[in-house]
């Protein structure tokens, strides 16, 4: 098992994320000029400030010589998490629904937020139980989740817990999925809640239920 992170001028997460990937699998960082994955099994987008966050949260990520690995990648079923500044440029990319807005309050956001699994058969929260909830924290400006008016509640992973939305995201939501199962943002970070030392370890459960999903279809 080989996860491959992403790695943006701007990206700050991609160390903790590489980290996280490496309690399950194999883990190694994916340079943005790069145009080849190098044959990863599962790729993570990192939050941060790809290219500074200039002209929009993640809009001139997505047209990196190595996002367009990582579509090709994702159309041909191959797993991707898009973390905090990642959920957006998955969004930018076109391969997940909806945008990512500034946040309600128009202010930057960081603490610890309860989220809730809403489905467990998917790729990324297999290792969770339906209904269980997980504190992740946030940390972010552009967070708010405004999903387009045709979004079946199907992709909707991951909700804020009640009182605990963080930024003004419609439904709550916290985490979508694509129509095909295989490419989920979202905005809290698990790979800061990896340790009860810093508060929570809940978040390994995500990294944990890629490793799973895919050592499952190697073996299957």
């Amino acid at each position: 098992m080989r996860f491959g992170v992403v790695r943006f001028p701007g990206s700050c997460d991609e160390v903790d994320a590489l980290l996280a990937c490496r309690r399950f699998g194999e883990a190694e960082l994916l340079w943005h000029k790069d145009r080849d994955l190098g044959g990863v099994d599962a790729v993570v987008v990192p939050g941060g400030f790809s290219y500074g966050d200039y002209l929009r949260a993640g809009a001139i990520a997505r047209f990196s010589p190595l996002m367009e690995a990582v579509i090709e990648f994702a159309r041909e079923g191959g797993p991707v998490l898009g973390i905090c500044n990642g959920f957006q440029v998955l969004c930018e990319a076109g391969l997940l629904p909806g945008a990512l807005l500034p946040n309600v309050g128009l202010r930057f956001v960081c603490r610890q937020v309860e989220v809730e699994v809403v489905r467990r058969d998917t790729p990324f929260t297999r290792a969770c139980a339906e209904g269980e909830t997980l504190s992740v924290p946030v940390k972010h400006t552009t967070g708010r989740y405004h999903a387009p008016p045709d979004l079946d509640p199907g992709q909707v992973v991951l909700r804020y817990a009640r009182g605990q939305n963080p930024n003004g995201s419609e439904r709550d939501i916290a985490g979508v999925i694509n129509a095909e199962g295989n490419v989920l943002g979202l905005m809290p970070h698990p790979e800061h809640a990896v340790d009860p030392l810093t508060g929570s370890a809940d978040g390994l459960q995500l990294f944990q239920s890629i490793g799973a999903h895919v050592g499952g279809l190697v073996h299957a």
